[in-house]
């Protein structure tokens, strides 16, 4: 692969990255359009790699795209709300019963190392930085799984609640309570899988119980969000 596609390649998935980002610490609402020109100017890229990007990221289902309308990023619908946390209750224990199975010192050390960056992320009450390792965190205990279908899968899952909780407007919208990560982790290190399943499950019921089914629409600066912060 020659060094100038090998350049194009890295900056789509930088792009990819920063919208993605933004989606996962709520600077993007759901509902946002994702004008393609704008997002051209803004990135000093053609409308075809942006539409690349767009693709990608509807492929994950983080961006709907509509004939004639363009892309917006996802607003699950109540009913779509509860089919992410059914799935979440069925997927998530099987991660946690194959990461015990499959663990190691290691990954005990890289779960409690995350855990300190939530906590230093609250300490300084960064909210964006908490959404976003919130969602982190059940991505990770899906990557050190090893499996990298349930990982594909939780990356999506966890983006998709993190709009669910923007848009419901849930008191949980700093993300999920730190104590009870902490607790799974134990549960993970002693390799008590009962307790771990039992954590996780009633962690997912205490998020998905605390959504409020209301939203408001609001207009959204993709140049203020997106645009080069250097």
């Amino acid at each position: 692969m020659s060094q100038d596609k090998v350049s194009r390649e890295r900056f789509h998935d930088e792009i990819y990255e920063r919208i993605y980002i933004a989606i996962l610490e709520h600077r993007l609402a759901p509902g946002t359009k994702l004008g393609e020109e704008q997002l051209a100017r803004i990135f000093e890229v053609s409308r075809a790699r942006v539409r690349e990007v767009l693709s990608r990221l509807s492929h994950e289902q983080v961006v709907q795209l509509f004939p004639q309308r363009g892309a917006f990023v996802a607003k699950p619908s109540p009913e779509e709300a509860m089919d992410v946390f059914e799935t979440r209750r069925l997927l998530e224990p099987a991660v946690v019963g194959r990461l015990i199975d499959h663990l190691t010192k290691d990954k005990v050390a890289r779960l409690r190392q995350h855990l300190e960056l939530e906590l230093d992320a609250r300490r300084r009450e960064d909210r964006r930085a908490v959404v976003r390792l919130s969602g982190e965190f059940h991505v990770l205990l899906a990557t050190l799984c090893g499996n990298s279908a349930y990982h594909r899968m939780m990356r999506e899952l966890t983006t998709l609640t993190c709009l669910i909780i923007f848009l419901y407007d849930a008191p949980t919208a700093m993300s999920c309570r730190a104590d009870e990560h902490a607790e799974i982790v134990d549960a993970i290190a002693r390799r008590d899988l009962g307790m771990a399943c039992q954590l996780m499950t009633e962690h997912l019921n205490h998020i998905e119980s605390s959504l409020i089914l209301d939203s408001l629409d609001q207009e959204i600066d993709l140049a203020a969000v997106l645009g080069d912060s250097r």
